[in-house]
């Protein structure tokens, strides 16, 4: 079993940034790779970001390419989310996610491969 809880959401402005945390507990954080997703209202969840058990193999959706950076500290068990360039369209609850088992190059981005999931930070973007 992993637990997982996010930190850092808020509200700013259009063009500020924001760095999310997600600390994990219950397994060893290096055996498992580890996904950023987002919610907004009314819309389905969006795949936003994941990086692999090593740290040295990352995916980002389209939508956030070039604006957001995962990183992940194994040694504190946190993964993170680095937010810049904030546009209201990424207003949203953010949640982590954990899959139960992942091989050392796995990076899932499909919401069906986590098995873990963290209660969400809601990020807003004001214009």
């Amino acid at each position: 079993q992993v637990q997982l809880v996010e930190s850092g959401g808020g509200l700013v402005q259009a063009g500020g940034s924001l760095r999310l945390s997600c600390a994990a507990s219950g397994r060893t954080f290096s055996d498992y790779a580890m996904g950023w997703f987002r919610q907004a209202p009314g819309k389905e969840r969006e795949f936003v970001a994941a990086i692999n058990r090593g740290g040295d193999r990352k995916q980002y959706g389209d939508s956030v390419k070039g604006r957001f950076t995962i990183s992940r500290d194994n040694a504190k068990n946190t993964v993170y989310l680095q937010i810049d360039s904030l546009k209201p369209e990424d207003t949203a609850v953010y949640y982590c996610a954990a899959p139960r088992n992942s091989m050392y190059y796995q990076v899932p981005r499909e919401s069906y491969e986590y098995d873990y999931w963290g209660q969400g930070t809601q990020v807003t973007v004001s214009s």
